[in-house]
């Protein structure tokens, strides 16, 4: 029993077909969407290398390369999609990726912002409070796949930087 899936979307493709893809490989996360339980957690969890490199560079690097992620990943999410022939399948996870650069971009690094943006981010990503799951149903396309993760990175953050501020973080 393989704790990865044998075939993603309507279009059944394979792990090896999906890794051997770049634009593919990027959508599941580096393979990290290949999960077959939340996928979106480990898709998450593969942006903390990328986190962990920007967060030692300087804010103006962190936030273009924030910035780049999210715009690319419109395209890059609306390609996947039509590639597995289905809208917002759960493997892809470049939308996670750039929801957590997002509610980590204003925040000063310490182990428990770490782990309370984690946190945030998963509870907003999986719960979509309005009026993130408005936008989850009626945007459609790559927008629509990256739309609602970067709403959950923004909420996301605001509650980290009033944690900030009322000295709980």
């Amino acid at each position: 029993m393989s704790i990865f899936l044998d075939a993603a979307g309507k279009n059944r493709l394979t792990p090896k077909q999906i890794l051997g893809d770049p634009v593919l490989f990027l959508a599941f996360g580096f393979g990290s969407g290949l999960a077959k339980k939340a996928p979106g957690t480990f898709g998450t969890a593969a942006a903390i290398p990328l986190y962990a490199l920007l967060v030692q560079a300087d804010m103006l690097i962190y936030s273009l390369l924030t910035i780049s992620v999210t715009l690319a990943g419109v395209w890059i999410c609306g390609v996947a999609a039509e590639k597995l022939g289905e809208h917002d399948f759960g493997g892809i996870v470049w939308d996670e990726i750039a929801g957590f650069l997002i509610t980590m971009w204003l925040v000063p690094f310490t182990w428990q912002a770490f782990m309370s943006g984690f946190i945030l981010f998963r509870l907003f990503d999986i719960l979509k409070p309005w009026p993130i799951k408005a936008i989850d149903r009626h945007v459609q396309g790559g927008l629509g796949i990256m739309l609602d993760d970067v709403l959950a990175g923004v909420f996301a953050a605001g509650l980290l930087r009033l944690a900030f501020q009322w000295g709980w973080l």
